[in-house]
């Protein structure tokens, strides 16, 4: 379809720059998100969803074992939480001098303004997977309660403290009975202190490291309160309930500017605490 041929029914825009623009807040927020890359996704569920519940298990626990399995061993939850589910969003405005241009010219409309938006939404959707919302009550992988903590070194000083400190903390986690795979998140500092040569190896500690984490070593710039986080991975453990995946609504025209609004509606659940080191300064 011609940019100029008929109005998309959703607001100003034809069907072709809607898609497009869609398309662009899509690839824009995968792009930047970092948790979601090794966290478990539960739905999505539909964006009518305000809240979801929360099963939390203390460590794995063997199972039974006998002839004839005649007993009962349910795996159920110690207790349970019911968490809320927040709207993410972020609001941008296209102007009608643009659009304007653009059906005169048949060029396309520049969407840096959806990019923009869409790249604030997926930093806020780390914010809240990594730290939480205390005014929510929704706790993060950095804070939530009975989760494992390492008190780092200083990695910059001596090669091989980066290296020792994740280690003990992937050992906590394996203590605990989660056996992985496992995936390391940190902060932007700390992930470049790994880029140093690991002792007489003449190769980077980061590549030393990344043979430790099945699911992947990342960096996020939300992660501002310590040097990093390691999870055990899986649903059992950790997961994202998405009730409205990242997309972009038309909110409204107002002399003759029309705004939209990028949104996602999710909260992380944190299922087992003990699947979740921290690395704090």
């Amino acid at each position: 379809m011609a940019q100029g041929e008929s109005r998309f029914p959703g607001g100003p825009l034809t069907q072709w720059q809607w898609d497009r623009m869609e398309d662009i807040v899509v690839e824009t927020a995968a792009d930047k998100i970092v948790a979601a890359r090794f966290l478990d996704i539960y739905g999505p569920i539909g964006s009518g969803y305000q809240s979801i519940n929360n099963p939390i298990y203390t460590k794995p626990e063997p199972a039974s074992i006998s002839m004839y399995g005649d007993e009962l061993d349910v795996a159920k939850p110690d207790k349970s939480k019911t968490l809320d589910i927040p709207i993410l969003y972020k609001d941008f405005i296209i102007h009608w001098r643009d659009m304007e241009q653009a059906e005169e010219t048949d060029k396309p409309l520049d969407f840096s303004g959806a990019a923009s938006a869409a790249s604030d939404v997926a930093l806020k959707e780390d914010d809240l997977i990594f730290n939480g919302s205390e005014s929510l009550s929704i706790p993060g992988l950095m804070n939530v309660m009975g989760r494992e903590k390492v008190q780092c070194s200083d990695w910059s000083s001596q090669e091989g403290n980066a290296f020792q400190d994740i280690v003990d903390a992937r050992n906590k986690l394996m203590e605990n009975g989660h056996t992985g795979p496992f995936a390391m998140a940190l902060s932007p500092e700390a992930y470049a202190q790994l880029h140093q040569v690991h002792g007489d190896s003449k190769v980077l500690e980061i590549e030393h490291v990344r043979g430790l984490f099945e699911d992947g070593v990342y960096q996020s710039s939300q992660i501002k309160n310590g040097c990093g986080v390691i999870v055990a991975t899986g649903e059992q453990n950790v997961d994202i309930a998405i009730a409205q995946d990242v997309t972009v609504y038309f909110l409204n025209d107002d002399t003759l500017n029309s705004y939209f609004r990028v949104l996602e509606c999710l909260v992380p659940r944190i299922k087992r605490p003990t699947a979740i080191c921290t690395l704090e300064n």
